[in-house]
């Protein structure tokens, strides 16, 4: 086992998207990114829709869409969990660009605070959805 890598497990509410060895993340965090590397002090950190990046062992990166949720990092562990992780190419533009305009159209209709926060955690998911599936667009 090289010292330069840790443990990484990504895990979503309906599954496990990743368990390995990686050299680092990109995680979206509330104000910003942040970046954890191999033996990173213990923490336990918001995570907040977006794009994760990362590098396994073998040298690959990988991304993945999130929503919310948190990462833990304990003795050069890291475990994300979250309610969602997908493949920018397993992304249904169409159904996310159905899901933003619902998500917009609720928050211009008056409605209580606990309704007015799942409509914008909904709209956070599908803009970093449809920026994650664009940009994949955008590389082919």
């Amino acid at each position: 086992m090289s010292t330069n890598t840790f443990s990484l497990e990504i895990l979503a509410s309906d599954k496990q998207f990743f368990s390995g060895r990686a050299t680092n993340i990109i995680l979206p965090v509330p104000d910003g990114t942040v970046g954890i590397l191999a033996h990173h002090e213990n923490m336990i950190i918001a995570v907040v829709p977006g794009t994760v990046s990362f590098d396994t062992k073998e040298g690959e990166h990988r991304e993945c869409v999130v929503s919310a949720g948190f990462a833990e990092v304990i003795n050069n562990r890291v475990r994300v969990m979250t309610l969602t992780a997908e493949r920018p190419e397993d992304i249904d533009i169409v159904r996310a660009r159905e899901a933003e305009e619902r998500a917009k159209e609720q928050l211009r209709q008056k409605m209580s605070l606990q309704e007015y926060h799942l409509s914008k955690a909904s709209l956070a998911r599908a803009m970093s959805r449809l920026s994650a599936a664009s940009k994949l667009r955008d590389r082919n």
